[in-house]
């Protein structure tokens, strides 16, 4: 049986879930930085999100960066779009200076939703999603309480991802504040 990806499909939303982790995600992201990088090798492509963190239950959607050098942020939308990458739509869209692709990916047998933040490379928010995952990586503690947030916002019946990522926010500024880096 093949472990490669399929085609880059229509993203379709779906009502947010809490999920176990799934070990094929980091498979799904390698598979997807490995097609950007071939379509241009000076971007950089980091995994992060909870599927980055081995363990770490969450919405189940493989969350990339895409890292593009000064100045090249049209060409890294475009790269995307011709790889079959989907704007993010509906009222709560992030801009196109800073956008998010989307994208669906079969992969054994099994549907992955993929968001890809698109991201000037050596920005504060890139460097904050590289280390709040890093965090989760190090620090089961934190992890676990992560999770808890997590858990007790979606089961607040929260319907839009905006006020999904705003209610996890507060958290992660919290932990990254805290931490030593």
């Amino acid at each position: 049986m093949s472990t490669a990806i399929g085609k880059i499909g229509k993203y379709t939303h779906r009502p947010a879930e809490y999920l176990p982790y799934d070990h094929e995600s980091p498979r799904v992201a390698e598979s997807l930085a490995r097609m950007i990088l071939a379509a241009d090798a000076t971007l950089r492509v980091e995994h992060v999100g909870s599927t980055a963190v081995p363990g770490c239950w969450g919405k189940g959607v493989v969350d990339l960066i895409l890292l593009y050098p000064l100045g090249r942020l049209v060409e890294a939308r475009e790269i995307l779009d011709r790889l079959g990458f989907q704007p993010q739509s509906g009222p709560e869209a992030f801009p196109q200076s800073r956008p998010l692709r989307v994208a669906a990916v079969e992969h054994l047998g099994r549907d992955y939703r993929v968001h890809v933040h698109v991201l000037e490379d050596g920005s504060a928010e890139a460097a904050d999603l590289v280390k709040f995952r890093d965090l989760l990586r190090r620090n089961v503690g934190l992890r676990r309480a992560y999770e808890m947030e997590k858990r007790v916002t979606l089961s607040r019946d929260v319907s839009k991802s905006t006020q999904y990522a705003k209610a996890k926010a507060k958290f992660i500024r919290t932990a990254l504040a805290a931490a030593a880096f």
